[in-house]
């Protein structure tokens, strides 16, 4: 896994080819829109890129390499629209590590009611995880690991403003949860999040096929 952040595209690039070539796939995060035209022609057609705009991550490889399907079964809950790509790039990382994975956006506590069907569809899936991102007041979480029965990671996001803002005021409140199986990872720790209920859901799944 590369973290693309400042580093110069063709930096990127190299990094990227080199784990292809040694692992079959490779993940960049917090790519830069404008650097992806340039890591494309850079990596292309040996290792081939594919963008993912909402997570803002590139994932290459090499031609004919697929994802490997591990079994695990991971649930991705944002609680607003501006913690989408946060919860992207969790669901990216999920996947490329062989989980299969749910989403649902726009679930949070200001309309609660929104929260219901796809927890219960995500429960009737048999989730192994559930990873919740979350800004503001961060509250989220909480309230998912009071409801369901297997480890929920929250995911504090940088959304917010006033006391809280920057997601300090949600990490805080994740960290102060009464709710059990509730663990958090830093502020817009995406890929954490994400490869943590990956490792989670896919070890799960190996226990059942004993």
């Amino acid at each position: 896994m590369v973290f693309a952040g400042n580093k110069a595209s063709a930096d990127i690039a190299d990094a990227l080819r080199r784990l292809a070539e040694a692992n079959g796939r490779a993940l960049a995060s917090r790519v830069r829109p404008e650097d992806v035209g340039s890591i494309q022609d850079a990596l292309e057609p040996d290792v081939s890129v594919v963008w993912h705009p909402l997570a803002r991550a590139i994932v290459a490889s090499r031609p004919g390499t697929e994802r490997l399907a591990r079994g695990g079964i991971v649930g991705i809950l944002s609680a607003g629209t501006s913690d989408i790509p946060i919860a992207a790039e969790a669901s990216l990382a999920a996947a490329e590590m062989g989980a299969s994975v749910l989403e649902a956006w726009d679930v949070g506590v200001a309309g609660l009611h929104r929260l219901v069907a796809p927890l219960e569809r995500m429960s009737a899936a048999g989730v192994d995880a559930l990873v919740v991102a979350a800004g503001m007041d961060g509250a989220l979480p909480s309230v998912v690991a009071g409801l369901a029965n297997v480890p929920v990671i929250g995911l504090p996001t940088s959304v917010g403003y006033g006391l809280g803002g920057g997601g300090v005021g949600a990490l805080t409140t994740m960290l102060q949860s009464c709710a059990p199986g509730l663990v958090v990872v830093n502020i817009d720790n995406g890929i954490g999040a994400g490869s943590t209920a990956a490792l989670i859901a896919n070890r799960a799944a190996a226990g059942r096929r004993v």
